[in-house]
Order: C-alpha cells, then sequence, then structure tokens
C-alpha cells in the first residue's frame, strides 16, 4: 500500500529519472553471427523491455561498433533477447560490408 502512495507522490513531485536519463539495460551472453558479435540489450522501461542491441566486428585490429533500439516493447527479457538477436542478425544481413564499411568506430543503426 505504501508503494502505491509513493508512485503517486512521484509523479507529483517530480520523482523519479530525470528527463533523459538512460534506462536500465538487461545484457545477455554475446551471439556470434557471420563474422560479428551481437550483444542483446534490451532497455528496461517501466514494466517492459525495449528491443536493443549492439552489433560488434573487429576489422585488422581494431574494434567497430554498430548500436541499435527499436520501438519494440516486451513483457519478457526472454522474449526481448530473442528478438534483438533476430534483429540484429536481420540488420547483418541486409547491410551486409556496408555495415561497417564507413570505418566508423561507434555508429547509430
Amino acid at each position: 500500500m505504501a508503494s502505491i502512495f509513493s508512485s503517486i507522490f512521484s509523479m507529483f513531485s517530480g520523482g523519479g529519472k530525470p528527463p533523459g536519463a538512460a534506462s536500465s539495460s538487461v545484457t545477455s551472453d554475446p551471439q556470434p553471427y557471420a563474422d560479428c558479435t551481437i550483444y542483446a540489450e534490451p532497455l528496461k522501461e517501466g514494466g517492459q523491455y525495449r528491443l536493443a542491441g549492439r552489433i560488434e566486428k573487429t576489422v585488422g585490429d581494431e574494434l567497430l561498433v554498430r548500436n541499435f533500439i527499436r520501438a519494440d516493447m516486451f513483457s519478457s527479457t526472454d522474449d526481448a533477447i530473442e528478438c534483438t538477436v533476430r534483429k540484429a542478425q536481420q540488420i547483418i544481413d541486409q547491410n551486409g560490408p556496408s555495415l561497417f564499411s564507413d570505418g566508423a568506430k561507434v555508429r547509430q543503426v
């Protein structure tokens, strides 16, 4: 009962996260795919998880990273992780070599 009042109070008092604050994320084990490594990192937002992750590839001796966040929301971490891995595989398949061709160390896709 106290948590309900605390939640209501925080809505009106400006409590909680400040605007622009990062959501907490859940990280899964790395998944190798097509010379890349996929990290599913769904973002916890309220009681749900937003599809988010990163794709890494080592080119020469340089690590290149491509981050992605999508609008898809899931109620369980397992579903979010599974769909994040599938989305990363789709990004890799659709972009092919051009995904890392610009040579940028870190980029949003």
